[in-house]
């Protein structure tokens, strides 16, 4: 792969697949609706400017080997409680223009817990009742997935996010949460990302990826101290 086509480069998991890509020698066409100022720099960054859900995405995701989408909403509670369709439209509007393109190879962030039957504490099921909206468009789109047979698709189910280095262990199962994890690193979730899109592992598939963190890490305290206003 030389050109990777990513919707959501300068969010906490896009910025770091750019960062990871570049490093391993990848060239990346980034989409962002607007761009920050303070965004990366780099020869082999492109950096273009789309809409997801009403801009034109074909000549973004054209000349591309392989198309990554890391978009997500804004972490404030209300924008989470009630989200776009950034999910289950946006991932419909990617794959309409990969098959104009003929890019085949897409892989797309969903969630651990976008699945009810996934082994997660009690506390933390009911902690996340005020996200089942956001869930439930990441279900949407795995049903968008899913009667995608055309395309190469994975849609990767990371746990709780964390801002921690890259661990280099991170676990892949296929049917729930690997044991005693609730946790994903985003380190660990942006190089999972690009290894799929570079090869045909977990194709068709929603592979779960996580890994054991400290205690202080996962008890409840840390989930809320993460969503208070710092």
């Amino acid at each position: 792969m030389t050109k990777l086509c990513l919707f959501g480069a300068t969010g906490g998991v896009g910025s770091l697949v750019v960062d990871q890509a570049l490093a391993r020698g990848i060239a990346v066409r980034g989409a962002e609706r607007e761009w920050p100022d303070d965004a990366i720099s780099d020869e082999r960054l492109e950096r273009v400017t789309a809409d997801l859900l009403e801009g034109d995405l074909v000549s973004v995701i054209q000349g591309c080997d392989a198309v990554i989408s890391t978009v997500g909403p804004g972490r404030d509670l209300s924008t989470l409680a009630d989200p776009p369709p950034l999910y289950s439209r946006g991932t419909q509007r990617i794959v309409e223009a990969m098959r104009d393109t003929g890019v085949k190879r897409l892989v797309v962030i969903s969630a651990a817990f976008a699945d009810r039957s996934a082994s997660v504490p009690e506390w933390f099921r009911a902690a996340s009742v005020p996200l089942a909206n956001l869930f439930g468009d990441m279900r949407k789109m795995e049903r968008v997935l899913s009667g995608s047979v055309d395309i190469d698709w994975t849609a990767a189910r990371p746990g709780w996010l964390l801002d921690e280095p890259l661990s280099g262990d991170l676990q892949v199962a296929e049917n729930d949460l690997p044991p005693d994890s609730l946790r994903t690193r985003r380190a660990d979730l942006a190089q999972f990302l690009i290894d799929c899109a570079m090869g045909d592992d977990w194709i068709h598939n929603t592979p779960f990826i996580a890994r054991p963190e400290a205690n202080s890490l996962e008890r409840p305290t840390a989930l809320l101290d993460e969503f208070l206003p710092h």
